[in-house]
């Protein structure tokens, strides 16, 4: 009996008869979500990580729809503690899940603002337990931090760290694209010709120090090979080209 068996057994399901793997692959490809069930069976006896994965199942994405105008962090959109729990209160009460504020390790600070006030922040660690129907429970952390000048930095930083708990821990997803999503290749820095150097190179205003540039620049192109016509009319390698001319420029010292 396989993994697939055992689970519906566990379940108390009859399992069907395994479709070919050519039809499995078909049907898999055209799935935009994942079948998940009946998520409210065998509800009163489901355990604490039985129950909340149901309720991972009812919220499926919660997108950044909140905005924030004003003061120094500027424009943004975000997803507040409301819009958490609008989106997980419901789905927790279907499943028997119960979110336990359990401890709560604060630390506080006095700032002053740009403008001269006075704010006290709060930093707060929060341990959470969230339990299922049959009584079990599992813990899990989450800190929030906030500042305010009338005694509210506290109950800030623990809203902050209940929406921190619940978005992290129910892997809720806001729908905006994958970063990832967009492919793209970095295009090639064309290759200056050596030729291109030879007007500058001979110039006998380009000064030692210009010289150095060109020939670090034609070794990192792997050009100094290269053949060109010297200010005589000769065929020289330009990276000879290059030396020679510097070291007559700097008075015969060394490059």
């Amino acid at each position: 009996m396989g993994l697939r068996e055992n689970a519906a057994k566990a379940a108390g399901r009859e399992v069907a008869a395994e479709e070919p793997r050519e039809a499995a692959v078909d049907v898999a490809s055209n799935l935009t979500e994942p079948d998940l069930g009946d998520l409210t069976k065998d509800a009163e006896s489901a355990s604490a990580v039985i129950a909340w994965s149901r309720v991972m199942g009812e919220v499926r994405a919660i997108a950044k729809s909140e905005k924030f105008e004003g003061g120094r962090a500027g424009r943004f959109n975000f997803r507040g503690i409301e819009t958490a729990l609008n989106s997980f209160g419901p789905a927790c009460r279907k499943h028997g899940v119960l979110v336990i504020q359990h401890r709560v390790e604060t630390e506080y600070r006095d700032i002053s603002t740009s403008s001269g006030g006075k704010m006290r922040e709060c930093t707060a660690l929060v341990t959470f337990r969230i339990y299922g129907p049959d009584g079990s429970f599992f813990e899990s952390q989450a800190a929030g931090e906030a500042s305010d000048s009338g005694g509210r930095s506290t109950p800030k930083a623990q809203s902050i760290a209940l929406r921190t708990l619940l978005i992290n821990n129910g892997l809720v997803p806001t729908e905006d694209r994958d970063a990832d999503a967009v492919h793209f290749e970095r295009a090639e820095n064309p290759v200056r010709p050596a030729v291109s150097y030879v007007d500058e190179v001979c110039d006998p205003r380009t000064s030692a120090g210009r010289l150095r540039q060109i020939h670090h620049e034609l070794k990192s192109m792997r050009q100094l090979g290269a053949l060109v016509t010297n200010e005589v009319g000769d065929e020289e390698a330009i990276g000879d080209l290059v030396v020679r001319l510097g070291k007559e420029r700097a008075g015969g010292g060394a490059e």
